[in-house]
């Protein structure tokens, strides 16, 4: 698995924990080991540009993701999944503090970030959390991965609630 972990934001960020969940991720919903994904961490101005570049939406905002081959996870009966260029995740850790200082579960930045990877991970592969059943999905998803990669780790507590919406 091919992932670059890109930090313009100027922000101190734990760069190898973003890029040891995101190759979990994409291992856990079995992605062609062969796949490439990038991840570029910004700063607020960079990132709103984005939001209003692509959303048409104001203020900057915690992830977003940009698929490039619209990879899937394959189904159960596939016996090789294909590889691709997966695409790019775009984080912000000023909005990611703010997250995790505003969340019922006080937790810090980088644990944000991590979950915000996960998110991430999981638009590029076709997940989303317009309607009810898909946020159900998308979120329980997210954190069975969060979870599991935290007690690989061997990290206690409960895992970051989701603050993106």
């Amino acid at each position: 698995m091919s992932i670059d972990v890109n930090n313009e934001s100027g922000t101190e960020v734990d760069e190898q924990a973003i890029l040891d969940i995101a190759r979990y991720a994409l291992a856990r919903m079995r992605i062609h080991p062969l796949s490439e994904l990038s991840v570029i961490v910004v700063d607020a101005e960079a990132m709103e540009q984005l939001h209003i570049q692509w959303m048409d939406l104001p203020g900057p905002t915690d992830v977003m993701s940009f698929p490039m081959d619209e990879l899937r996870p394959p189904s159960k009966d596939d016996d090789e999944p294909p590889q691709g260029l997966l695409g790019d995740i775009v984080l912000c850790p000023e909005v990611a503090k703010k997250q995790g200082d505003e969340a019922p579960t006080r937790h810090s930045m980088d644990e944000e970030l991590q979950l915000l990877t996960v998110h991430g991970v999981l638009h590029l592969l076709g997940y989303d959390h317009e309607e009810p059943d898909e946020k159900a999905e998308m979120f329980g998803l997210q954190a069975a991965i969060v979870d599991g990669w935290r007690a690989e780790k061997g990290m206690t507590g409960p895992s970051p609630a989701p603050t993106v919406s």
